[in-house]
This record gives structure tokens, C-alpha cells and sequence, in this order.
């Protein structure tokens, strides 16, 4: 994949995780190990990890499935490929391994994984149907897709930067809107062909004690404003407004930044016969 050929968009995401230097938060963590637990991912498992990042959810299931298991971990970003690498050299894992891919291309052999994780990705990709089209088909009989997304309403700070920057002219569209309820993914997976959905509603926020932090981090991601041509006077405005409705919006406790995200798990459809008694 030839990185000066993406489109204006990949190359803002390329340019948002390329470039994180802190992505291992609590909160990222958090996410991954509770995808993992919630797949109930067993000894032996073929599992697929799609956009994993610095790997936190195959390195995980790697654990999981064992020696006798196998584990690919996929991403486009190779900053964020290099340190799930590093990481896995330094684990004494060997059935893991990684490769560059962007997602929105990916290809598969069919029925060919037990489990197909993708934990805080999945609304970067630009047609998420036809990915889980493509991720139901490698799957194998009662095969097992765990996902994890927000709610349309969450985070609440990155809701509140867009309402600002939107006085500016800029009309960012909601990243979490097409799976940002428990029924529309159910009505999405469903039109696909999954059987037995299942999606657990966990509450992730926090106090958020740095608006710089929510600012910069909102404006430099790939659903922030990174083309935008403004002068210097414009950005302080804009970041200035974005400081008030925090500081209007906090408690003595700080900004409360719900995160409210969706364990979303669903099969393939059919029968296993190494389970046939």
C-alpha cells in the first residue's frame, strides 16, 4: 500500500495514529482487555484482530488461544504496527503475528477464523457494511465477531468540539451516528446475516481535568480539522469558545465526559461439527 496514494481522509487517520505518542490510555486498555473477555476466546482459536493498533486486543487473545491457537493482528498505521511489534518481542508469544492492511480493503479466505475482533475501530472505516460482510463470510460456522463502538452521543467533549467548530463554518459529521445505538446495530448485523447479537452497554467516562488535552486531541484526530486553513487569530477563537463551554459544563469535580461504548458480539450462522456429539 503506497501511502502518498490514499485518499484525503486515510491520510488523516494515517496522520492522527502515526503520530500518537500516549494511544495506550486507560481507557483504550480498558476497552481491548473487555472486548477480549466478553469473546470468551478459547485455546486452540483462529482469531483475527482488525485496526489493532499497538496490538492490546491480539496480544490478548494470543494469551487466550494458546500454543495451539494463532492470532493475526491487522493496521494500516505502521507507527502503530512497530509498537505492537515491539511489544510482542519482549512477550515471548509465537503465535502472533501482524501485517500492514487497510481494513476498508482487506480480503479474506472464507470460513477461515473462529473470532473476529476489532475493538474502538470500526466507525474509521468507510464502508462499515461492507466490512462486516467480508468479516461474516471469513468466518467459520457459529464463528464469533466482537466489536466495540460509541454512542452517538458520546464523548461528550468531542460533541461539544463539534457544535463549536460547526459556528465556523466547519460541519464535521459524527463519526459514532451509524451504529450509535443498540438497535441499529442490531438492525445492521441483522440485515447481514448474524444470528444471536448480543451488545453490552458499559460506561467508560471520566472527569476530564485537561481541555487542552480534549482540544488538541479532538482537532488533530482524523474527524477534526486537520485541513482546515484558518488563521492564527481563528484558532484561538475557536479553542478559546471550546475552553468556555467546558469550564461552563464542569462541576467542582471537573468536565464529565460520558463515554458510553457498545460490546456488540454476533454469529455466523451454522453448525460446527467438531461439537456434534
Amino acid at each position: 500500500m503506497n501511502d502518498s496514494s490514499l485518499s484525503s481522509y486515510k491520510q488523516q487517520i494515517l496522520n492522527d495514529f502515526n503520530n500518537r505518542q500516549n494511544y495506550e490510555t486507560e481507557l483504550h486498555i480498558r476497552a481491548a482487555n473487555r472486548l477480549v473477555e466478553l469473546a470468551k476466546i478459547q485455546p486452540g482459536q483462529q482469531v483475527l484482530d482488525v485496526a489493532t493498533g499497538t496490538g492490546l486486543g491480539a496480544i490478548a487473545a494470543a494469551f487466550a488461544v494458546g500454543s495451539t491457537g494463532r492470532v493475526l493482528g491487522t493496521d494500516f498505521a505502521s507507527g502503530m504496527l512497530l509498537q505492537a511489534e515491539q511489544k510482542v518481542a519482549v512477550s515471548g508469544l509465537t503465535n502472533i503475528r501482524f501485517e500492514k492492511v487497510d481494513a476498508d480493503e482487506q480480503e479474506f479466505q472464507e470460513s477461515q477464523f473462529d473470532v473476529i475482533l476489532c475493538s474502538s475501530a470500526i466507525v474509521y472505516f468507510t464502508d462499515i457494511p461492507t466490512s462486516l460482510r467480508r468479516w461474516h463470510n471469513a468466518l467459520k460456522p457459529r464463528g464469533l465477531l466482537a466489536f466495540s463502538c460509541l454512542a452517538e452521543t458520546s464523548p461528550t467533549a468531542s460533541v461539544l468540539f463539534r457544535k463549536v467548530v460547526q459556528r465556523y463554518g466547519i460541519a464535521i459529521p459524527n463519526p459514532n451516528e451509524l451504529l450509535g445505538t443498540p438497535q441499529r446495530c442490531c438492525e445492521m448485523l441483522d440485515n447481514i446475516g448474524f444470528e444471536d447479537i448480543e451488545i453490552t452497554t458499559e460506561q467508560f467516562g471520566f472527569y476530564l481535568q485537561d481541555a487542552e488535552a480534549a482540544w488538541t486531541g479532538n482537532a488533530k484526530s482524523a474527524f477534526g480539522l486537520q485541513n482546515v486553513k484558518w488563521s492564527d487569530e481563528q484558532w484561538q477563537q475557536c479553542k478559546l469558545e471550546y475552553f468556555t463551554e467546558i469550564n461552563e459544563a464542569s462541576t467542582a469535580a471537573g468536565y464529565w465526559n460520558d463515554i458510553t461504548m457498545f460490546f456488540v458480539r454476533a454469529h455466523k450462522s451454522g453448525q460446527v461439527d467438531a461439537l456434534l456429539t
